[in-house]
């Protein structure tokens, strides 16, 4: 069963995966807090880069299977035009202004 984005509990979460689902890379990048990091099954990442390669021109979209911790972590069904289909885990920081921080993704 799938989550409508418009029902994501958090905003910067339901943000974020509006505009990768979007891939409206302005966005995105406005979400981000100063100095945001990333990691992709335990690796920290260059995140222009990683997120270059992963959503942006490989036209990633998720859909939300399930959300705990307030919104902020996330099951989704990922795919993208390089890996296919995989479910993944995404886990959110936000800060005090509402922007993301940092996000951790995975393999599920």
């Amino acid at each position: 069963m799938t989550i409508q984005t418009a029902k994501l509990s958090d905003p910067a979460v339901r943000a974020f995966v509006s505009a990768v689902n979007a891939h409206d890379r302005e966005a995105f990048l406005a979400l981000l807090a100063p100095g945001a990091t990333m990691a992709d099954d335990g690796s920290d990442r260059d995140l222009d880069e990683w997120t270059d390669r992963e959503i942006f021109s490989s036209h990633g979209h998720m859909e939300v299977e399930n959300e705990s911790r307030g919104g902020r972590a996330l099951i989704a069904r990922y795919r993208n035009d390089s890996w296919g289909e995989m479910r993944t885990r995404w886990t959110f920081t936000v800060d005090e202004h509402g922007r993301i921080a940092r996000f951790e993704t995975g393999q599920a």
